[in-house]
């Protein structure tokens, strides 16, 4: 496996050390800037206080910012489970892309092939369960859209790389708008527990409106074909398949 690798130090990071066994997360990011240059000026700025371990460019080389066993800011506040701040047990990978405040774009194949590359070495050696790939939306639904709804996940879980569901094309598309009972969306939401999903409102935000993101980024990560923040039986089914493959 051949990966071009370049270091471009950034000083956003804690200076304790952490061991391998904290490292249990991986977390992928985009830039959501408009210019490449910029996104590196900014993840090694000092002033920005921003960054992460690593940088996919748009032709798919590497970007080590913040050696592994350094805590870089990447998450910031964020939950998974019963994880809180993520930064202390993650990996951040950014990858380029202008993002949806800059006309979202789909990820090239050179950076793909990168994300595979890269997640084959850092899951073996920091024995990362597929289960605990996750997005910047999944672990902070209130603040973050990225990855985004092109991000390749159903891709990368054919590689081992993160987790997707086994329905089909057909029996999705068969539930998809058809309205469910109150005792579906507790289900829903019961399920988004298990899989990992906050449904505990952030102070401040109302409970309707904080579980509208997280549905939102439950959509974005496995129904990305419509993102609508409304629970329908194809959601549903997706939930329930995913909460016994994660449990």
């Amino acid at each position: 496996m051949s990966i071009k690798i370049i270091h471009n130090y950034s000083p956003n990071f804690t200076i304790k050390k952490r061991t391998f066994n904290q490292i249990k997360f991986l977390i992928f990011h985009y830039t959501g800037m408009k210019k490449e240059s910029e996104t590196i000026r900014r993840l090694t700025d000092i002033q920005s206080e921003v960054s992460s371990h690593y940088l996919i460019k748009n032709d798919g080389e590497i970007v080590v910012l913040v050696p592994d066993l350094y805590i870089a800011w990447h998450a910031g506040i964020s939950s998974w489970k019963n994880f809180k701040s993520l930064n202390k047990n993650s990996i951040g990978i950014e990858i380029s892309n202008p993002g949806h405040d800059h006309e979202y774009k789909k990820f090239t194949k050179k950076q793909i092939k990168s994300i595979i590359n890269l997640s084959y070495l850092l899951i073996k050696k920091y024995k990362i369960n597929k289960k605990n790939i996750l997005g910047h939306s999944d672990v902070a639904p209130v603040r973050k859209k990225d990855p985004g709804e092109k991000f390749p996940w159903q891709q990368l879980a054919k590689f081992e790389i993160g987790k997707w569901h086994s329905l089909s094309n057909k029996t999705l598309n068969e539930n998809r708008s058809k309205k469910i009972d109150l005792i579906d969306k507790k289900n829903f939401f019961n399920n988004l527990f298990k899989i990992g999903y906050s449904i505990k409102s952030l102070k401040g935000i109302k409970k309707e409106k904080f579980l509208r993101y997280v549905i939102i980024a439950f959509q974005r990560r496995f129904r990305q074909e419509l993102i609508n923040g409304k629970i329908d039986q194809e959601c549903l089914i997706i939930s329930e398949n995913l909460a016994k493959k994660l449990n």
